[in-house]
């Protein structure tokens, strides 16, 4: 018989597991960003949600916070270097508007982080507390990640193209995305199909 703290190891393995091919997934599309030198159409929302959702993680798997979570914080700690290198990439082949943006969101990411980190230790006690706490905030913000793709769907209905839609995760996500692509798949000029196919692999994991 497996005892439960053996079961929860593996259980976290392979979620670890998983959870590092979802991080790694958008290595193809910034692998085209280098070698085009530009982002094209690439949006920096889902990298700026991970980064950010990462963030809380490695905080909810601190020992003072959550003890017993060291492959919380690996994975997440992995993640989000990997996903500051994505953020670092589209920051240098961006234009100034995009460069903006993305820095401004970075210092809110910071600001806000550092916000509920000092919540968490200063209003909360307990390693309960303070867990309940950031594990209701990790799973908002782990939403907001994987929906975070479907902020170029107002785009894709004002182009009437398929050519910047998303390949999210989640249920919801994927049946608007369908419903979206039968709709306007007929009225994208052929010629996008490179882009299309360019953008699909650029959020297939995010």
């Amino acid at each position: 018989m497996v005892s439960k703290d053996t079961a929860r190891t593996i259980v976290g393995i392979i979620g670890n597991v998983v959870s590092f091919g979802l991080f790694a997934s958008p290595i193809p599309t910034f692998k085209k960003i280098y070698q085009d030198k530009t982002v094209a159409a690439f949006k920096p929302d889902p990298y700026l949600a991970t980064v950010l959702s990462c963030c809380l993680w490695v905080i909810y798997g601190l020992p003072v916070v959550h003890p017993d979570s060291t492959l919380v914080v690996t994975i997440n700690g992995i993640g989000l270097a990997m996903e500051l290198i994505y953020v670092t990439v589209f920051f240098v082949y961006s234009d100034w508007t995009k460069r903006r943006k993305i820095l401004i969101a970075l210092a809110c990411i910071i600001l806000f982080v550092g916000a509920m980190a000092g919540i968490t230790f200063g209003a909360f006690h307990s390693h309960h507390d303070r867990s309940m706490f950031m594990g209701i905030l990790c799973v908002v913000f782990n939403v907001i990640m994987y929906v975070s793709p479907l902020t170029v769907m107002q785009r894709v209905i004002r182009t009437r193209s398929v050519r910047v839609i998303p390949n999210a995760l989640g249920t919801i996500s994927g049946v608007l995305q369908i419903v979206l692509f039968v709709l306007f798949y007929k009225s994208t000029p052929k010629e996008e199909e490179e882009t299309d196919t360019a953008q699909e692999v650029q959020l297939s994991g995010i």
